[in-house]
């Protein structure tokens, strides 16, 4: 449980400095490392269910530090695809007003 926690904190944090302007790039202090583990969690899954079920390379451990690589890869696609999600309905800092 502390290496998935860890995996989670390392491989979002890496992946928000990846990804330009994150929808929660306004968040600062405890809410920001939060949602970077649960951001990095979401992403090992996402990495796992990518490149071991479906292209079948890797291991069969979601949350091992050996698949900090996928993790980075899920968040990155998590994190555009929050992107797209959030502004694109306008809540975003980006929505603009009339």
């Amino acid at each position: 449980m502390i290496g998935a926690l860890i995996l989670g904190l390392v491989a979002g944090v890496i992946g928000r400095a990846l990804v330009p302007n994150d929808a929660f790039e306004h968040m600062r202090g405890p809410a920001s490392w939060l949602v970077s583990i649960v951001l990095g969690l979401v992403g090992a899954f996402v990495g796992y269910l990518i490149f071991t079920r479906v292209l079948g390379i890797g291991d069969d451990d979601a949350f091992d530090l050996g698949g900090i690589l996928s993790a980075i890869i899920g968040v990155v696609i998590v994190l555009l695809l929050a992107n797209l999600l959030l502004r694109g309905r306008g809540g975003g800092r980006g929505a603009r007003t009339a």
